[in-house]
């Protein structure tokens, strides 16, 4: 009983209705219709269709757009995320959208919420982000005969000349000797600096050594298995000999203890008086291709891996 519309052969519109069509029956033309016209609407909503589909990290539950950390007086989250440095706030509403950002475990499905960075902890891809504009870290590639503090009393050079044009008053985190070169960092973070300090989180710190006289197997397994000391014993993680002549090695030592001119003794101990020390990684940042006597300000993705680190 199916009556066509004799202009165009095709079902009238009470007859689609009745045949259940939103805006056609069950003609096939009708039906592919209907069904591109919802595709291109899923393709344009893709934001919430796609994110709801996801599952929200480390066992948290996805929520529409996040509810159970929404707080209609906080900051959305694009905004947090471009003023911490993941690019345009386009940009960041891309990372929301492609479900890779969560607030406290909870994964963020709508570009609208809005959360308290003081008390919400921000994730892109399961990395802590540092929500507070206003800390910095700075790497430096210290010279040597600068002394790793911000004032000396004897008036030798130190940490403060080389971050003298920041207008944020920066400390230094851990030390390396006045004869020592490399990797150290400086921040107004003090989190991050009491837990780069504290011994209990052993956080790695990688040195290349050059050394008078030729490192045997035996020693490189001495150093492994920890020397003993007139403070007590040490051990390097790793040993590993970069490159040597009959009378000079290089060496790059991995250690967690961060003791007074530890490497040094630890070397001097087994024969093998230190030339050149350079301390090239502070657990996951590196020193890189950074001139001695140069800063650089730590990107959002290498201080998402320190706090990672830290257990921040």
């Amino acid at each position: 009983n199916w009556h066509g519309d004799p202009r165009t052969d095709r079902p009238r519109a009470d007859q689609r209705a009745r045949d259940g069509g939103p805006t056609g029956g069950r003609g096939r033309d009708t039906r592919r219709d209907w069904q591109n016209g919802s595709d291109r609407a899923r393709t344009k909503d893709r934001g919430r269709f796609a994110a709801g589909r996801r599952q929200a990290p480390r066992g948290g539950t996805a929520s529409s757009g996040g509810s159970a950390v929404h707080d209609e007086h906080g900051e959305r989250v694009q905004k947090v995320l471009a003023a911490a440095g993941f690019g345009s706030r386009r940009a960041c509403e891309e990372l929301i959208v492609d479900g890779r950002v969560s607030v406290d475990g909870v994964l963020v499905t709508e570009l609208g919420t809005r959360v308290d960075v003081a008390r919400r902890r921000i994730e892109v891809d399961g990395a802590p982000v540092q929500t507070d504009p206003h800390t910095v870290t700075v790497a430096l590639n210290k010279p040597a005969g600068v002394v790793s503090t911000m004032t000396d009393p004897e008036d030798r050079p130190t940490l403060a000349e080389f971050v003298a044009n920041r207008s944020e008053r920066l400390f230094h985190v851990g030390r390396l000797d006045i004869d020592s070169e490399g990797l150290i960092l400086l921040t107004n973070d003090g989190e991050l600096a009491r837990r780069l300090t504290h011994p209990s989180f052993e956080v790695p710190k990688t040195y290349v050594v050059t050394v008078e006289g030729h490192v045997s197997r035996a020693v490189s397994a001495r150093l492994r298995e920890g020397i003993e000391l007139e403070d007590g014993p040490a051990a390097a993680d790793s040993v590993r000999v970069l490159d040597g002549t009959p009378s000079l090695a290089l060496l790059e030592l991995t250690l967690h203890s961060g003791r007074n001119r530890l490497v040094r003794r630890m070397l001097d101990a087994v024969g093998l008086p230190v030339v050149r020390l350079v301390r090239t990684a502070v657990g996951p940042i590196k020193l890189g291709d950074l001139k001695v006597g140069r800063t650089r300000v730590l990107g959002h993705a290498e201080v998402s891996a320190l706090m990672r680190e830290l257990g921040m």
